[in-house]
């Protein structure tokens, strides 16, 4: 199979979704691998470095996708890029459909096939591609947060772990799972005070067993989302509803009840976001202020630290962009469940539930249209 990996081109974006040593894998398992020029040239990796793993060099992201039997990215396709997708190619990128309606309008038309990594799963039923990202996405949450809470960038001024005879900051975390609890993580290593509110209770009760006192455990309810945000100097947004778009926990309405200088980290925004008043940003111009609360909503924070972002990123998806090289997309699929999983869009239809009711589409099963 041809491979192909263009340059990234959406804002601030520098991870690739091949690092050299998965160029390799590809190489000696038979395909044939083409780069665009200077892909890796923001995580200090050359076209040298791809050279000598086995990769072909092109001068434009044209010639990828004009070349590729399958694209290997990080970020969703840019209009420009969707625009050079033809029928019948395999897309294999993070693609967080459901708050998109113009992605997906675009790659219903171009007649590819897209498979998600943010939608394949495990036997566990967990989702191993996203699992990663949502692991830095998690730990950077809190060092945004600590640097947005800075009087200069607008808010508070506040320490996340005070100083002796100085209280920490309070931080409240929504959601306990991956993203959750890498926040908490570090939160609590920086000692601040650290709430997480989840609506499964064996999971509030895995992380009080893991962190005991030094963390507060609370069942999420509206009530309970009422009575701790006004209490927060920083809030992380951690929920994820699979494919689908997250909901809205924290209202407006909620923001007038909060301290000045608050900050809000939406790490939701991916998936339309789970603060009423949240709209993407990028790394250059990362946060806005609503009501005097402070939100930072970039939308690929992972992107942020894109060396450490990009060889994590590969480590889970490399033995599934070799499988689907290996066997083709359709015999990939149908003899793994957990990669059908992924599969979003086959040759112009929605083929995820959820990301189908999201935007108001009919939802084809992924056997129904891989049998045709």
């Amino acid at each position: 199979m041809r491979v192909g990996m263009p340059k990234e081109i959406k804002n601030n974006e520098f991870r690739v979704g091949l690092v050299p040593s998965s160029v390799r894998e590809l190489v000696a398992n038979g395909h044939e691998v083409f780069v665009e020029t200077n892909a890796g040239l923001g995580i200090d990796i050359s076209d040298d470095d791809y050279r000598q793993s086995g990769a072909v060099i092109v001068d434009t992201a044209a010639e990828i996708f004009a070349t590729a039997d399958m694209i290997v990215k990080v970020k969703e396709p840019q209009p420009a890029e969707c625009r050079m997708l033809r029928e019948g190619q395999v897309l294999f990128t993070y693609l967080h459909l459901a708050p998109d309606p113009e992605q997906a309008k675009a790659l219903i038309e171009s007649g590819c096939i897209a498979i998600a990594y943010e939608t394949v799963t495990d036997d566990q039923g967990r989702l191993p591609l996203l699992a990663p990202m949502s692991e830095v996405a998690g730990r950077m949450s809190v060092q945004a947060g600590a640097h947005a809470l800075e009087k200069s960038q607008g808010g508070r001024g506040i320490l996340l772990g005070g100083v002796p005879g100085v209280a920490p900051a309070h931080i409240v975390v929504l959601g306990g799972g991956v993203v959750g609890t890498n926040a908490l993580r570090m939160a609590i290593g920086m000692e601040a005070e650290v709430t997480v509110l989840d609506r499964s209770l064996n999971r509030l009760r895995e992380l009080d067993f893991q962190y005991g006192s030094s963390l507060h455990t609370i069942y999420a309810t509206k009530d309970a989302i009422e009575r701790y945000i006004p209490r927060a100097d920083l809030v992380i947004g951690a929920v994820l509803v699979p494919g689908a778009s997250a909901p809205k926990l924290v209202t407006r309405k909620m923001l007038t009840e909060m301290k000045p200088g608050a900050v809000l980290v939406d790490v939701s925004i991916d998936q339309g976001g789970c603060f009423e008043t949240s709209m993407p940003t990028t790394h250059a111009e990362p946060t806005y202020t609503v009501d005097g609360v402070v939100h930072y909503c970039v939308a690929n924070m992972p992107g942020g630290v894109p060396r450490t972002s990009s060889f994590a990123l590969n480590n889970a998806t490399l033995g599934n962009v070799v499988e689907l090289a290996n066997k083709g997309y359709k015999r990939a699929l149908l003899e793994d469940a957990n990669l059908r999983n992924g599969l979003n869009v086959h040759k112009g239809k929605i083929t995820h539930a959820a990301v189908a009711q999201a935007l108001g589409y009919k939802n084809y099963s992924p056997l129904e249209v891989l049998n045709v």
